[in-house]
């Protein structure tokens, strides 16, 4: 199969987001391709999406794989990292080299495991709507490697784009709506991750597989993730109905 060219991908992504104003669709489905078509239009070694929680904690909400290390490193932003500052002050920061002291003097507890991870570069950009933010979105490089001018405006129109899937356009006006969307995305992750870790003890496999089983799973029946890991989790979804990946 032939693969898409950059503007085709770019194209793909506003294509699906225009499809989620309209329809009922899974959300965290939606926010892992588009950390996926990060990495691979960026150039970028991983990516990642947080949101802020009523109490204005990070946590995250979808990422390009679900590798340990990686999901460990997007956690340690609850409390301190790039991602946290970026929601904060709601600007976008490129080409922190994590080898530098003087870049990650604020972080030094996620500096030491992103280095420990294998990467080298971080670059941010906050999920905004007008003046104030609800999330950040986090990419990684594992080599020296810089975002130019004309990626960093791509990244942030695709983190501008997880915001409008994230907060449903049409319902942007009334703010206690938007908390309500927000803790409902922020609670399906926490479910998806419950699930796979259930199927991960049960077949002995990495977390990164339960997820892949459980996703081809729920597209194959036309099901949210997150409604298919409510399911194995009370237990009205007989787990040996799921083929293994």
């Amino acid at each position: 199969m032939t693969s898409m060219s950059r503007e085709q991908q770019v194209s793909k992504v506003f294509v699906q987001v225009a499809d989620s104003l309209i329809d009922d669709f899974d959300l965290i489905e939606f926010l892992e391709e588009l950390c996926a078509h990060c990495v691979d239009l960026l150039d970028v070694s991983a990516g990642g999406i947080l949101l802020a929680n009523e109490k204005d904690l990070l946590h995250t909400i979808a990422a390009s794989d679900q590798t340990t290390h990686l999901l460990e490193l997007f956690a340690i932003q609850h409390d301190q990292g790039p991602c946290l500052d970026c929601y904060r002050t709601r600007s976008a920061r490129c080409n922190i080299d994590l080898h530098d002291p003087a870049a990650t003097a604020s972080w030094p507890v996620f500096a030491e495991q992103a280095r420990r991870s294998g990467f080298r570069m971080s670059h941010v950009f906050p999920l905004r709507l007008r003046d104030r933010a609800v999330g950040a979105m986090n990419l990684f490089h594992s080599r020296q490697q810089s975002l130019s001018p004309e990626d960093a405006s791509l990244a942030q129109a695709l983190a501008d784009v997880a915001t409008i899937a994230i907060l449903q356009q049409r319902d942007l006006g009334q703010e206690q709506l938007e908390k309500t969307q927000l803790q409902r995305a922020l609670s399906s992750r926490i479910v998806i991750e419950q699930a796979k870790g259930i199927l991960a003890e049960r077949w002995n496999v990495t977390p990164d597989a339960a997820y892949e089983a459980l996703r081809s799973y729920a597209r194959a029946h036309q099901l949210r993730i997150s409604d298919c890991a409510r399911h194995i989790i009370d237990q009205t979804l007989d787990t040996d109905r799921i083929p293994r990946t």
